[in-house]
């Protein structure tokens, strides 16, 4: 009831914001629209009722457009999706969204050269300029997403039949990209099952490697600041100490780790340093941010020798409306965030150790956890699937019901959580859900 109060209360103001469109300048109403804004109002009137008494009980739930039912996952649960938890929006971004969601709004004050990061009001200017400098970096530009960054990199560095080294633990748009620069992708191993551990003196063994196959160097390195699979830390100060000796530039992946912990690309000694905005930097999708070097600068930023000031590899701009001024409302709350990082560890430990209570469970990756996404075997759970009416959608099923949200359904032998941002009451919660499925079904618990 809440959950659909809220909703009816936004919605309708959003139908008083379309009766004020509808009659600018001078606001002067129909009776028809007047009729529009008094039904608008008093479903406002209702829906404050209900959320000024906190009423309980179930609602159907409401439709934002038809069969488009509106989502509350963040309202209703405590959510642990594992590529969601560092791309909750704050309030000020949700408003700042809100404000600015036509197609192309910051746009109402774009000047020749007619760029995103020349904009001044809103501010994406300084933004640009702010992003940099919190990333460690010297220039930085607004992609849809890190992958997009992946790209722009490649297509910069990267000539048909050239080697790019990745870890073997990267995500799929990192190979994606390399196959669409041409590139021969060569993987560096990591230790296997259960740690996944990258060696980083591996990085310079592989590039020797590629060098004395072909007759020369790989022209660039990517490595995952922390795996998608396991969400293990990876040490890339050591890793880009291996290639600064043999000149192979860093590209680090960075999609898991900058927005949610303290993250100083220079010091990191990477080259580029690749960001997802809807992953870990509070901000909608799709959001990333690519921030390099100054002495790769002109190389990846290059200008067109078509259209003086449009940048090649952005194909001009890329984030033209909402998302990139939501990102801009966000920053400072990702700034101030990135200080409690030892906290958020601490919350995915101690949630690891209540896990394993489990029967036979245990953390994939590297022990102890560095980072807040969690990778859990369940060798229990999936005995029970095997057995259970809705197989694996079990495990999904119970813990929905008991207020969590956010794992792959269907997945019950290696299950994926994140515990950042949530606070320590939720945390709880959700070490006592998956340890009431467990005693439902008669797994052990220690």
């Amino acid at each position: 009831m809440k959950v659909r109060a809220l909703y009816e209360a936004l919605f309708a103001l959003e139908d008083v914001r379309q009766v004020l469109r509808e009659t600018t300048p001078d606001h002067t109403l129909t009776e028809q629209q007047r009729t529009v804004v008094l039904k608008a109002l008093e479903r406002v009137r209702e829906a404050l009722t209900v959320l000024e008494e906190w009423k309980s009980g179930d609602a159907p739930p409401i439709q934002s457009a038809p069969g488009i039912v509106a989502r509350s996952a963040e309202e209703e649960y405590v959510s642990v999706q594992p590529i969601q938890r560092g791309g909750v929006l704050p309030p000020e971004a949700r408003k700042t969204l809100t404000a600015y969601c036509d197609g192309y709004s910051v746009c109402d004050y774009c000047l020749p050269p007619f760029r995103l990061d020349r904009i001044r009001r809103p501010n994406l200017m300084e933004f640009h300029r702010e992003l940099a400098e919190f990333l460690g970096m010297d220039e930085a530009r607004l992609f849809p997403g890190a992958r997009r960054c992946f790209q722009a990199v490649m297509s910069s560095l990267v000539k048909p039949g050239d080697t790019v080294l990745v870890d073997s633990l990267s995500h799929y748009t990192v190979y994606l990209a390399a196959e669409q620069a041409g590139a021969r992708v060569v993987e560096v191993p990591n230790t296997g099952y259960p740690e996944y551990r990258i060696d980083p003196e591996a990085y310079g063994e592989k590039a020797d490697e590629v060098e004395r196959e072909t007759g020369k160097p790989p022209v660039l390195a990517v490595l995952s600041h922390v795996d998608y699979k396991v969400g293990n830390l990876h040490d890339a100060k050591r890793v880009s100490e291996t290639l600064k000796d043999r000149e192979i530039p860093l590209l680090l992946n960075c999609a898991y780790t900058a927005g949610v912990m303290p993250v100083n690309g220079r010091e990191l000694g990477a080259d580029f340093l690749a960001a997802s905005g809807h992953k870990s930097f509070a901000s909608p999708a799709p959001s990333g941010i690519l921030a390099v070097r100054e002495e790769w600068a002109d190389r990846v930023f290059r200008e067109s020798r078509f259209r003086e000031g449009k940048e090649v590899e952005l194909l001009g701009c890329t984030l033209m409306g909402g998302v990139a001024v939501a990102m801009m409302a966000s920053l400072p709350h990702v700034k101030e965030r990135v200080e409690r990082w030892p906290e958020e560890v601490e919350k995915a430990r101690w949630l690891v150790s209540e896990l394993e209570r489990i029967g036979r469970s245990k953390q994939l990756g590297v022990k102890p956890k560095q980072h807040t996404l969690i990778c859990m075997e369940f060798p229990d759970f999936h005995e029970v699937s095997k057995k259970h009416k809705r197989r694996g959608y079990f495990l999904y099923e119970e813990l929905r019901r008991r207020g969590v949200f956010g794992l792959q359904p269907g997945l019950t032998l290696h299950v994926k959580l994140n515990t950042y941002g949530l606070n320590w009451r939720q945390v709880r919660h959700v070490a006592g859900a998956f340890k009431d499925v467990a005693e439902k079904y008669r797994i052990p618990v220690s």
